[in-house]
C-alpha cells in the first residue's frame, strides 16, 4: 500500500505500470485519476492540506479498503498546490483478485477523497477566488458504504 500527497506532476502511465507489476496475486487492476476540471472559466485551484494529519488519513482509509475488499495492493496519489485546468489531481489503483473487489474498492476511496480527506480547495476564475463547498450528492454517495 501506498499514499503520497505531493506538489510535482506524476506520471500516470509509469505509476499504473508499477504498480500493476508489484501486484502479485491480482486478476484485476483498477485506477481513476481526477483531472482539473476546464468548466465556467476556471483558471486553476490551489489545493491545500494539513501535513500532519492528510498522509495518516488517507492510509488508514486505504488500509480500511484493502482489508474489506481482500485486496493484494492500493495506490492513492494527491498533489497539492497551484494546479492548472487539464492537470491531475489524483489517481487511485486498487488490484484484487477479482475485478468487482477492485473497481468497489477504487470507488469507495473515491468517494471518502472527494468528501473526507482533509483537503480545502480554492478555484480562481476570472471573476474572483472562492472555496469549493462541500456537495450533498458527494455526502449521500458515502452512505452506500
Amino acid at each position: 500500500m501506498r499514499v503520497s500527497v505531493q506538489s510535482e506532476p506524476f506520471d500516470l502511465g509509469a505509476e499504473v505500470a508499477s504498480f500493476t507489476a508489484g501486484a502479485a496475486g491480482a486478476g484485476a487492476v483498477v485506477s481513476f485519476t481526477g483531472i482539473v476540471r476546464p468548466d465556467g472559466g476556471l483558471t486553476g485551484m490551489e489545493i491545500e492540506h494539513y501535513p500532519g494529519m492528510t498522509g495518516k488519513a488517507i492510509q488508514a482509509i486505504l488500509a480500511q479498503a484493502v482489508d474489506r475488499w481482500k485486496l493484494v495492493d492500493g495506490l492513492v496519489i494527491h498533489r497539492h498546490g497551484r494546479l492548472a485546468p487539464g492537470e491531475t489531481i489524483m489517481m487511485v489503483a486498487t488490484a484484487a483478485p477479482h475485478r468487482g473487489d477492485a473497481f468497489a474498492a477504487a470507488e469507495f476511496l473515491m468517494d471518502y477523497l472527494k468528501s473526507r480527506a482533509p483537503f480545502w480547495k480554492k478555484e480562481s476564475r476570472d471573476g474572483g477566488e472562492s472555496w469549493v463547498a462541500a456537495k450533498d450528492s458527494d455526502e449521500d454517495a458515502l452512505k452506500r458504504w
